[in-house]
């Protein structure tokens, strides 16, 4: 059965985080796994975690202003794009974020929620100076590594369609959150 033929017409995505630590590559990791998850027919899209503040908007610009006027929640739209923007009283977990903004897709992947993400993807480097990984026994549901470790889905930082065939292969899991 192929991934696109065991995604229910609706319903709730698949999600798992690429985490690792402080500059591991889970954004070069990202950039190998989507096009393989696309590839394989799925409707993808992700999640940046950033734990500081950050600025999607620019102070002066109309869609600023119609914030800076009191306005809770704004967008952005042009024929290619749309940003929602909204002010937060406080961070919102993942799997609310993809309940509320990613129904109709199959899968998202996040980067980053090391500690509160339901399904997680460790990236492990020693090439990055790392001495031990992030999760311990049994939170990943695999592994991807340069170094000699022992798990049950290892697979090498090169394989972005392995990851992908991977994930596909096990939606139905990954939508248990």
């Amino acid at each position: 059965m192929s991934a696109q033929q065991e995604t229910p017409a609706a319903g709730r995505p698949a999600l798992v985080a690429i985490v690792g630590k402080s500059d591991s590559g889970k954004t070069t990791l990202i950039e190998k796994v989507v096009p393989e998850l696309v590839k394989l027919g799925l409707r993808v899209g992700t999640v940046k975690h950033d734990a500081h503040s950050f600025e999607i908007d620019h102070p002066g610009k109309d869609s600023w202003r119609h914030g800076q006027a009191g306005a809770e929640a704004y967008v952005i739209a042009s024929p290619e794009r749309l940003a929602f923007i909204a002010k937060l009283d406080g961070e919102l977990p993942l799997t609310e974020i993809v309940g509320r903004y990613y129904g109709g897709f199959d899968i998202v992947v996040a980067e980053g929620y090391k500690r509160t993400a339901p399904h997680r993807v460790e990236l492990f480097r020693v090439g990055a100076g790392h001495t031990e990984p992030l999760c311990g026994p049994g939170e990943a549901i695999a592994l991807v590594t340069d170094a000699d470790l022992e798990h049950e889905h290892r697979f090498g930082l090169e394989d972005g369609a392995g990851i992908a065939a991977f994930l596909a292969a096990r939606l139905a899991a990954l939508r248990e959150y």
